[in-house]
C-alpha cells in the first residue's frame, strides 16, 4: 500500500459519513488488436440518485487502483488506462459533507494535497490515460479527467461544470492550472468563473466538446463502445489529436482581467473565491503546473476554513435538501388531482403563469380578463413563447402544437372554470378587487376546486373572509420572472385546510418550484425583508445621505443588485404600494418615503440614466427630492440596514411566519437571488456579529454555516 493511500485512509476518520466510492479495475482487449487495456470504473453502489463523490476513503480507493495499473503499465502488460463512471454519473467532485467537519487549516490542506497526489499519478503513468465522461461530471469529477491524456464525452451529459466558485471554493484539484493550459485562459475563465457566478450554469456534452475539453464526442447509447474504438485508433497511431496552440501573451492577461470584471459585477469584492481562482489562472500562464497546484492547495485550505464556503455549503444543502422536503407541508396523500387550471387575468404575470402550468402540468389552462383584447394578448404571448421554445430546440413541433392547444382564453368565467380544479388570480393588487374576483369564482367553480392568489403582500385570510368556503383558499406567490426564480411562497390562511394546502404543494412540485410554507403575515417573507431594508436605505436618503452613497452601502454583501437597482426592477410604484401595506401593519418599523411617492407621482420609472455608459443620477429625480441635512457614510448606512434586517427576521421567527431561519435563507436565495456565499442572510448576520448585537443571540448554532469555534 502506498504512503498516499495510508494517509488518505487515516484522513477518512474525519469523514465518518462518507459515501465511499469503490474503484473497480477490469481488463479488456481493445478492437483491431490494439492491445490489452485497463478500465477503471468509479461506482458508489447506489443508483443515480446518489452521485459518486470523492472523500478521503474514495481517493484512497482510486489511489490503490492506480497502484495496480501503474505496475501493469511498467511491466508492459497494458497499453493504456481508461476512467469512467457508473450509468448516468461520472463523478461530481469532493464530498462536501465531510468538508464541513474540518476544523484545522492543516486538515484542509491535506484534502487539497491528497486529491492532487492521486490525480497527478494519472498523468505520470507509463501509458496514455483516457477519461470517458459518460455522465454528470462536476468539480473533482471534471478535474480527474483533466489529468488524463485524452478525454471523450457523451452527447447526452446534462451537467458538466466546475462549480466551486459558486460555493466559495476554487477548483482545487487541478482545474485552475490545467484547464487554461488545455483550452486557453479565456475559455477557462468562462467555465471556472463566469458560469459559476451565473447561478452555477452547466455545460452540455456538445459544449464540452466545442470548448476543447473533450477530444471526441459520442452518442449515449453506445458511448463506451465507441470511446474504446476511438481509443484503439489513437493508440495505433491512426488518429492524431490536434490541440490548439495556447496564447500565453496579452490574451491571457485580458482573459484574467475579464474574469475580474465579471467577479466585480457579481460579488463586488465581497467573496474571495473568484479572485483566488483568477490569481491561480494568472499564475498558470507560464505553464508551471507544479506551482499552480501548490497555489490551489493553499487557496483550497484557506477557503475551506473561511465563512463563505461554510455559507455556500449551507445554501447548497438548503436548495438540494430542505427545498425538497418543505417544512410544515401536509401529508401529500391529501392532495387532490388537478386536471384543469384557470387563471384570472391575462397580463404579463398571468401569461407567465399560464405558460408554466401548461408546460409542467400539461393540462388545459384557461385565461380570463375583462375584455377580448386582453385575453387575446395574453394567449398570444403564451403561444409566441412556445414558438420560441420550438426555435431553440427546447420542444419539438408536436409538443409545441399540444402546448398551444392547452392554452386558451375566455370572457365567460362560468363556462371556463366550471370544471377547473385549480384557479389562481393575478389581478391588480387591491383587496376589494381580489375579494370580488373570489366571490365570482366561488359561484362558478366546483366544490373541490382550490382558489389561489398570487398576491405579494395582501392578507390571504382577509381575501377569503367573505367566502362560504374560505378553507380552500391558499396563497401562491410567484416571483418575477416566473421562469427564472424558483421560489413559490405557499401561504396558509387562518382557515385553509390540509387538503387544499397539500394540493398546493403537489402542484408546486409539478411546477418544479421551491415551495416554502409561509404564515399569512404582511408581505410574507421576501417582500417583507426587502421592503424593510429598502425602507432603511431610502430613509437615509430622505434624511440627507446622497443617493449614490446610500446605494453603494450594501456592496460588501455582494448582492445581485444595489438597493436602487432593485427598486427600479420592482418598479417604484409597486415598491411604494408594498411599503404602504407594511406601514399599515407595522407603522413603527416601516416608513413610506415621501420622496419615493413624488417619484411615483411624477411617473418616473428609474433613478439612473445610462446614456454615458455608466449610471448617473437623473437630475429630474434630484429636483423631486426634499431631504434633510444628516449625511451618513456607507458604513453607517450598511449598519443601519443590517440591523433592521436582523430585527425583522427575529420578529418574523417569533411570529412563526416560517418554521426556522433556514426557510428565510431559502426564500432569499431562490426568490431574490441572494448569493450562496452569504447563505441567504442569517449566516452573514451571525458571522458579522449583527445578530448578537441586535437580538443578543445567533440565528444558527455555532459552526452551522460559519467557521467552527
Amino acid at each position: 500500500m502506498s504512503t498516499t493511500t495510508e494517509l488518505l485512509r487515516g484522513a477518512a476518520e474525519l469523514f465518518p459519513d462518507e459515501v465511499v466510492t469503490q474503484v473497480h479495475v477490469r481488463h479488456l482487449d481493445l478492437p483491431e488488436e490494439a492491445g490489452r487495456f485497463a478500465l477503471i470504473t468509479l461506482d458508489n453502489g447506489f443508483d443515480h440518485t446518489k452521485p459518486t463523490t470523492f472523500g478521503p476513503q474514495s481517493l484512497a480507493n482510486l489511489n490503490a487502483a492506480i497502484d495496480q495499473v501503474e505496475a501493469e503499465a511498467a511491466a508492459g502488460e497494458i497499453v493504456g488506462v481508461g476512467l469512467t463512471g457508473k450509468p448516468f454519473i461520472f463523478a461530481v467532485g469532493a464530498d462536501l459533507k465531510g468538508v464541513e467537519l474540518l476544523r484545522r487549516h492543516e486538515e484542509a490542506l491535506a484534502i487539497g494535497k491528497g486529491g492532487h497526489d492521486v490525480f497527478t499519478r494519472l498523468a505520470s503513468l507509463a501509458v496514455p490515460t483516457f477519461a470517458y465522461y459518460n455522465g454528470a461530471a462536476m468539480g473533482g469529477g471534471v478535474e480527474v479527467g483533466l489529468h488524463c491524456t485524452y478525454r471523450t464525452v457523451s452527447r447526452s451529459i446534462p451537467a458538466f461544470a466546475l462549480p466551486e466558485v459558486f460555493l466559495g471554493l476554487v477548483p482545487g484539484w487541478g482545474g485552475c492550472g490545467l484547464l487554461p493550459n488545455l483550452i486557453g485562459a479565456d475559455r477557462a475563465v468562462t467555465v471556472i468563473v463566469e458560469n459559476a457566478l451565473n447561478q452555477n450554469r452547466m455545460l452540455k456534452g456538445s459544449q464540452v466538446y466545442e470548448l476543447g475539453i473533450a477530444d471526441a464526442i459520442f452518442e449515449a447509447a453506445d458511448f463506451l463502445e465507441q470511446s474504446l474504438v476511438w481509443t484503439a485508433s489513437v493508440l495505433r497511431g491512426e488518429l492524431e489529436i490536434a490541440r490548439p496552440e495556447i496564447d500565453r501573451g496579452e490574451a491571457w492577461d485580458q482573459a484574467v482581467a475579464r474574469g475580474r470584471g465579471i467577479a466585480d459585477s457579481k460579488v463586488h469584492g465581497a467573496a474571495p473565491a473568484a479572485y483566488r481562482a483568477l490569481d491561480i489562472i494568472a499564475q498558470a500562464k507560464n505553464g508551471d503546473l507544479r506551482a499552480a497546484f501548490a497555489a490551489e492547495d493553499k487557496a483550497l485550505a484557506d477557503l475551506i476554513m473561511g465563512g463563505e464556503l461554510r455559507s455556500g455549503i449551507y445554501a447548497f444543502n438548503l436548495v438540494q435538501k430542505r427545498a425538497k422536503r418543505p417544512a410544515g407541508a401536509p401529508d401529500k396523500s391529501l392532495a387532490r388531482p388537478v386536471g384543469k387550471v384557470g387563471i384570472v387575468g391575462a397580463g404579463l404575470m398571468a401569461s407567465q403563469l399560464a405558460l408554466l402550468f401548461a408546460r409542467r402540468l400539461e393540462v388545459p389552462v384557461v385565461l380570463t380578463d375583462i375584455d377580448q383584447e386582453r385575453v387575446d394578448k395574453g394567449v398570444g404571448w403564451v403561444h409566441e413563447q412556445i414558438d420560441m421554445l420550438l426555435l431553440k430546440g427546447r420542444v419539438n413541433q408536436d409538443k409545441a402544437n399540444r402546448l398551444k392547444a392547452l392554452v386558451t382564453g375566455s370572457l365567460d368565467k362560468a363556462a371556463a372554470f366550471a370544471d377547473a380544479d385549480f384557479v389562481i388570480e393575478a389581478v391588480f393588487e387591491e383587496m376589494g378587487i381580489k375579494q370580488q374576483v373570489f366571490a365570482e369564482l366561488e359561484a362558478v367553480v366546483p366544490e373541490h376546486a382550490i382558489l389561489a392568489t398570487n398576491t405579494s403582500s395582501l392578507s390571504v385570510t382577509e381575501m377569503a373572509s367573505k367566502l362560504k368556503h374560505p378553507e380552500r383558499v391558499v396563497g401562491f406567490h410567484f416571483f418575477n420572472p416566473v421562469a427564472v426564480l424558483p421560489l413559490l411562497e405557499v401561504v396558509r390562511a387562518e382557515r385553509t385546510d390540509d387538503a387544499s394546502l397539500a394540493t398546493a404543494f403537489a402542484v408546486a412540485k409539478k411546477l418544479k418550484k421551491t415551495a416554502v410554507l409561509v404564515k399569512d403575515a404582511p408581505a410574507f417573507v421576501v417582500n417583507r425583508i426587502l421592503t424593510r431594508f429598502m425602507g432603511e436605505v431610502l430613509g437615509t436618503i430622505d434624511e440627507g445621505t446622497p443617493v449614490e452613497v446610500a446605494d453603494r452601502a450594501l456592496a460588501p454583501l455582494g448582492l445581485p443588485m444595489s438597493p436602487i437597482q432593485l427598486l427600479e426592477l420592482v418598479g417604484p410604484a409597486v415598491a411604494h404600494h408594498v411599503a404602504g401595506t407594511l406601514h399599515q401593519a407595522f407603522p413603527e418599523r416601516f416608513a413610506v418615503s415621501e420622496n419615493l411617492g413624488r417619484v411615483v407621482q411624477a411617473g418616473k420609472k428609474a433613478f439612473y440614466l445610462h446614456d454615458s455608459g455608466k449610471p448617473e443620477l437623473d437630475p429630474e429625480i434630484s429636483e423631486l427630492f426634499e431631504t434633510g441635512d444628516t449625511v451618513l457614510s456607507e458604513e453607517q448606512v450598511r449598519d443601519r440596514a443590517l440591523n433592521a434586517i436582523a430585527e425583522e427576521i427575529g420578529l418574523m421567527l417569533e411570529e412563526g411566519v416560517v418554521a426556522e431561519a433556514q426557510d428565510i435563507d431559502l426564500c432569499l436565495i431562490t426568490g431574490a437571488g441572494w448569493p450562496f456565499h452569504l447563505g441567504g442572510i442569517t449566516p452573514y448576520l451571525d458571522r458579522a456579529g449583527v445578530s448578537e448585537r441586535v437580538l443578543g443571540r445567533r440565528f444558527l448554532a455555532p459552526g452551522v454555516a460559519s467557521v467552527p469555534e
